[in-house]
């Protein structure tokens, strides 16, 4: 429940209360010479409440981006002002706060010198109109910047072409009224549902018509948790009718997994049309990617079989392939995280062809994001052959992955200044470093801080995947070379990480650590030369890519690693190399056991405290409004 004091003054008009009654608001009238902190305290404790001047004129929209946004404690336009529970004390005691800077009359969009903070409307490089100074004697302004004098954060946001001011007369109202009457807030609404940076397929062949999807689902009740999951269903149908091996069924896999990505598009849509963000969402949504588009790789894969071409090999190869792009994407963003900005020839020439046309949109098909990705999938499986679709996906994979990894490696090079400890701290966390290779790193540390600075963690590292994979691939299959190697690699993997990873290129620890996991597993599974090596191994890798992803995005919402315990649990990453050339001493029959056996292992442990974590109260809300991911 929520509630709306209204302050000041009654205005002839309905149309405020409307709109609050409309939003969920129960609306209460607070007379002249009411304290406002009674009424405030009178809101039971569980319930959003808001202080709204009764002279505000505002577009609906405005109010809902300003009064019901679930992400922020404590929010405000020019006229309103609101708090979620979390907010309640810091509003009461705004609300007692003599006046000051932010005194009656103050627009709690402007700073005491009267300009713009920044991300409010008028702010530079908002694009929204200027703000407007507000009639004096509004309560909501003057708590609102008294909350930003007692430094609390107060979410102001972007209202763009939308109305929200209180007029300082019957002139100004009129004019602000007709402000109101000339913009069509659904259409902003609407607009605003879609992300501002999104791929060429998303933008011209998706958006236009899911976005009106998203508002049916709004109007029917339906939740983007419902449409995410309804998402995930049809791509594991999808991949089920890739997985009968036949014509009609791989057309039929091709259109569903096409409407899998709309409904992908839409659950979005909808929460930022509906603004019904959740942490759970947020997990749901992240997660559910990945395993929509690896299922449909084992659908390929099963319907292959079916038809006698064995491609779980090239299917293993494509999950790898896409996993350690997006782990590059992710150690490159976190050890830049809190970098100022890069003004490096390479930085400079991207700044330029980000403001032509064409070059945006040719830069954002070539690193192949999950729009222009699925959609090649999608018409490859309707209209080819499995083996086709995954020849095409590594190639076009690998051209991405070369065109961002090279850009970033310029970027790096390039770069001034060390990086900051919590760059460092992340590092650590996405290397996913196990015991061996943490005591590896505590023996070796002496020798660690003689590397130079540059490519001293990154060289171990490449050095330690080397060992690995040409052992594996080398080395008679079934001897004991590729433990003696595994032993090697822990080694190598704890001198890489034994010091803190803040070099120019130390974000490439992670994702040569990833390379040389899968790559081990596909590489020792290829080689057995057994029915069963190859899916096992797939589901391995699976569970293992899983509780990296889930590590990212526990890392993006400011909590850091999974439990250490976890981590142990599981291995980490260079017991877990360890473990696939243990079992690969096994016979043939007894490698597949053991494989099994270790994915349902893993992904039992990382599932389980994976969900717990993210249904929890302390989970973070992590929301991507910056665009299509890899």
């Amino acid at each position: 429940m929520s509630t709306a004091i209204l302050t000041g003054s009654p205005v002839a008009g309905e149309q405020l209360r409307s709109d609050l009654r409309a939003l969920g608001f129960t609306v209460v009238a607070a007379a002249d010479d009411d304290d406002p902190a009674a009424h405030v305290g009178a809101v039971p404790a569980g319930e959003r409440v808001a202080l709204v001047d009764t002279r505000l004129v505002a577009h609906r929209h405005a109010l809902r981006l300003a009064l019901t946004d679930p992400r922020f404690p404590a929010a405000a336009i020019p006229g309103a002002v609101t708090a979620q529970p979390a907010a309640r004390a810091a509003l009461l005691r705004a609300l007692a706060a003599p006046a000051g800077p932010g005194a009656p009359g103050a627009d709690p969009a402007l700073r005491a010198d009267g300009t713009p903070h920044p991300g409010s409307a008028g702010a530079p490089g908002t694009g929204a109109a200027p703000a407007t100074r507000t009639a004096a004697g509004s309560v909501p302004d003057a708590a609102a910047a008294a909350l930003l004098a007692a430094g609390e954060p107060v979410h102001r946001p972007e209202l763009g072409v939308l109305t929200a001011t209180v007029p300082a007369g019957p002139a100004d109202r009129e004019r602000a009224l007709a402000a109101v009457a000339e913009t069509d807030d659904e259409k902003v609404r609407l607009r605003t549902a879609v992300k501002a940076r999104d791929g060429f397929f998303t933008t011209f062949f998706v958006s236009p018509y899911s976005r009106y999807i998203a508002r049916w689902c709004a109007r029917r009740g339906l939740t983007p948790n419902q449409v995410t999951t309804a998402s995930l269903v049809t791509a594991l149908i999808a991949a089920g009718c890739a997985a009968t091996g036949t014509r009609p069924g791989f057309a039929a896999a091709g259109l569903l997994l096409l409407f899998s990505f709309v409904l992908d598009c839409t659950d979005g849509q909808l929460a930022r049309y509906s603004l019904q963000y959740s942490t759970l969402g947020a997990w749901l949504d992240a997660t559910f990617d990945r395993a929509k588009e690896y299922a449909f790789y084992a659908g390929l894969a099963l319907g292959a079989a079916r038809g006698g071409d064995d491609v779980w090999a090239l299917a293993l190869a494509a999950m790898i392939l896409q996993t350690v792009r997006h782990v590059v994407d992710f150690s490159f963003n976190e050890a830049d995280h809190d970098a100022p900005g890069n003004t490096s020839p390479a930085a400079t020439l991207s700044g330029r062809l980000d403001s032509v046309g064409w070059t945006v949109w040719a830069r954002r098909m070539i690193v192949l994001p999950i729009g222009e990705r699925w959609a090649m999938i999608a018409v490859l499986t309707a209209l080819t052959t499995p083996r086709t679709v995954f020849y095409a996906l590594l190639i076009g994979c690998a051209l991405a992955a070369c065109y961002t990894t090279a850009g970033r490696l310029l970027r790096s090079l390039a770069r001034r200044g060390p990086r900051t400890d919590r760059a460092g701290r992340a590092l650590a966390d996405l290397a996913d470093s196990g015991p061996l290779a943490e005591a590896a790193a505590r023996a070796l540390r002496a020798p660690a801080r003689k590397l130079p600075a540059l490519l001293g963690a990154p060289a171990a590292a490449l050095l330690a995947v080397a060992l690995i994979l040409l052992t594996a691939a080398l080395a008679p299959f079934g001897g004991p070379w590729p433990v003696v190697a595994a032993l090697g690699y822990a080694a190598l993997s704890g001198l890489a990480v034994a010091r803190p990873l803040t070099g120019p290129l130390d974000w490439l620890v992670p994702p040569l650590f990833r390379a040389a996991e899968y790559g081990t597993i596909l590489v020792l599974a290829a080689r057995a030369e057994t029915d069963g090596a190859l899916p096992a191994a797939f589901g391995l890798v699976a569970a293992a890519a899983y509780h990296h992803y889930d590590t990212v995005y526990r890392i993006r919402g400011g909590t850091g690693a999974p439990p250490a315990w976890l981590v142990r649990a599981v291995g980490g990453q260079e017991g877990r190399v360890l473990a696939v050339t243990a079992a690969a001493l096994l016979p043939a029959t007894g490698f597949t056991i053991a494989l099994t056996a270790l994915a349902a292992v893993i992904a039992l442990a990382v599932l389980i405290e994976s969900v717990r974590f993210w249904v929890s109260s302390g989970a973070p809300a992590v929301h991507d409004e910056s665009g299509e991911p890899a």
